[in-house]
């Protein structure tokens, strides 16, 4: 006998808008990569994180490495969690981002709920990661906090 989850499930997309979805992302990533293309707003990453983070199940934190023009010259996923919190260490932020020699770092993550709202522990990070980072000269333009269609900006919240 099958399980049933007690969690409603969003309805899948159809195949072809699956693939619409994906060629869209593949358009935005290599534009975003061209010469003179740079996250140079707040809404410039909004649109691009929320569609690579809105529908996540699970909560995860991203960075987006970027270079002294505010372009991106990668992103990774850093850690994953369970559906209402993940763990992030300092230690391989910093790591990463000395690695790929980014000037910036933007940082996100996603709240599976919808609710955009920084909790303490999510106020704390941010705040330890900013100042890892000070110490090596990576600057940490903004933190997202994706819920669904809606996205929290640290920086326009002064929470940076």
């Amino acid at each position: 006998m099958m399980e049933q989850s007690l969690i409603p499930q969003a309805p899948a997309l159809p195949l072809t808008a699956q693939r619409t979805v994906k060629r869209a992302l593949t358009l935005l990533d290599r534009h975003l990569r061209e010469t003179g293309v740079a996250f140079t707003s707040t809404q410039a990453a909004r649109d691009w994180l929320k569609l690579k983070m809105a529908g996540l199940e699970r909560e995860e934190f991203m960075v987006l490495y970027l270079n002294q023009q505010n372009q991106l010259i990668a992103h990774e996923i850093l850690f994953a969690g369970s559906i209402s919190s993940t763990e992030v260490h300092p230690r391989e932020v910093v790591k990463r981002a000395l690695y790929f020699n980014a000037a910036a770092v933007i940082l996100a993550h996603n709240h599976p709920s919808g609710d955009t709202t920084p909790s303490q522990a999510d106020k704390t990070i941010t705040q330890r990661l900013v100042q890892a980072l000070q110490l090596i000269d990576i600057r940490v333009p903004d933190h997202l906090i994706v819920g669904g269609s809606q996205i929290l900006s640290f920086a326009e919240h002064g929470l940076l």
